[in-house]
């Protein structure tokens, strides 16, 4: 695959003249919503095989065969050079690496039946094939012990269907929003951890579930060893019957991070008892807060480097957004709430206010402004095909089981194409 950036005066037959490649075979992979109307700095996947390397300034095929670990003979062969000590900057280099292993990983994603409803099940055919996980979002436990049901049976039967693992997730969600007062009572009271284990392995064996997911929130310091405690009580049960046990751990990047969000996740525990665990690397940029990117690729990397230092990386599954913001300005502390986006709806806001996409090379991430109709200044941050190439490059980098989304239903076409180029998914059921 090739990403392609909108430069100005560029259409996309003149884009794909360029690649050699059909117009709609470019519109279709992209799905874009006008083909016509292309924005600047419009991240395009362009589906060929290999790719097209521009000469940069200093470069030479020595240096073009190191990146792409593809032998300078090859790179000489295919493009039919006979002399590789001089090729002027700006010269294309077609480069089909055929000595590259992809890496095989684990995917994951999670899917809240409120959201995607009745087209959960169509959601899953679509993108089954690239997930080994499908974490059902979520049983609410109550303060007596017992789970809140859901219906979850057809969805369960579509991941078996698409040979996808189901996970069930448990959360210590009341009202809409976390609770820490409910997960005080739960996780402080032996009798009613077991009540709460026996319940979900009932409920695990009816319907079909092999393994379980704690995503338990806001937990706070009180709650840090009750709920490691959970753990292995659960990984004892667990085991018995060879179900996953997996928890969701916000973004720490240092032991003893200060908050009532942070301090209940034992980042070293939960390495040790879990088979695997779910880092929400995302929601920096979030719906209360000011603009900026949801996953930057900066704070993303601070969590990954303080987590394989204290668990191993082959239990480490990495969050990716499939979802931005779209900000009123001025943001406003306290009153502003940004308006959740998916990358399709983001590069049709910038088509219909010919807004320009800029690229924070810091945070990696893809950002517009616009006015709209009433003269109110927008500012969007999503991710693109490059920002998603990014996060699979650090997954690459520090060898991580893999990774998952948060959360189904949201459109971005590019980032299955690109997680296909990447990667091999494992299937483990």
């Amino acid at each position: 695959m090739q990403i392609h950036v909108v430069a100005p005066g560029e259409s996309l037959w003149v884009i794909a003249q360029r690649y050699n490649v059909p117009y709609n075979t470019i519109s279709q992979a992209n799905q874009l919503p006008n083909p016509d109307q292309l924005v600047v700095g419009q991240a395009l996947v362009i589906p060929i095989e290999g790719r097209i390397h521009w000469v940069q300034p200093g470069e030479n095929v020595w240096h073009v065969s190191q990146r792409y670990q593809t032998p300078v003979k090859e790179i000489l062969r295919r493009n039919r050079l006979s002399f590789p000590q001089y090729i002027p900057t700006g010269y294309p280099l077609y480069i089909l690496n055929e000595f590259r292993q992809k890496p095989s990983v684990d995917v994951g994603a999670y899917i809240d039946l409120q959201i995607t409803g009745e087209e959960s099940q169509s959601v899953i055919n679509e993108i089954g094939q690239h997930l080994t996980f499908l974490q059902v979002f979520s049983y609410h436990m109550n303060d007596d012990g017992t789970l809140t049901p859901i219906e979850d049976q057809p969805i369960i039967n579509t991941a078996y269907q698409n040979e996808i693992v189901p996970l069930m997730v448990i959360t210590n969600i009341e009202d809409g929003e976390f609770n820490t007062e409910l997960a005080t009572t739960v996780l402080g009271s032996e009798d009613l951890q077991n009540k709460l284990l026996d319940e979900a392995l009932a409920i695990m064996e009816e319907k079909g579930y092999l393994g379980l997911d704690f995503d338990l929130e806001y937990l706070g310091a009180e709650n840090r060893e009750p709920y490691n405690n959970l753990m292995r009580k659960a990984k004892e049960r667990l085991d018995e019957k060879g179900y996953f046990l997996s928890s969701a751990l916000a973004p720490q990047v240092e032991p003893g991070m200060p908050g009532v969000l942070y301090e209940g996740h034992d980042f070293e525990t939960h390495g040790e008892i879990a088979d695997f665990v779910f880092l929400m690397t995302y929601e920096w940029g979030w719906t209360g807060g000011p603009p900026m990117a949801v996953a930057p690729i900066n704070e993303v990397r601070r969590v990954i480097e303080y987590a394989v230092s204290v668990m191993p990386s082959d239990k480490i599954m990495m969050g990716i957004p499939l979802y931005g913001y779209n900000w009123t300005l001025p943001y406003v502390e306290g009153e502003t709430q940004a308006e959740s986006i998916d990358h399709q709806q983001a590069i049709e806001l910038a088509i219909k206010y010919n807004a320009a996409i800029e690229y924070d090379q810091e945070a990696q991430s893809p950002f517009f402004r616009y006015y709209d109709e009433q003269g109110n200044e927008h500012e969007v941050w999503f991710d693109d095909a490059r920002s998603i190439q990014a996060k699979f490059d650090l997954i690459k980098e520090f060898d991580l089981r893999g990774f998952y989304y948060w959360v189904l239903g949201w459109e971005f076409p590019q980032n299955w194409l690109l997680l296909e180029d990447n990667f091999n998914v494992n299937k483990r059921v």
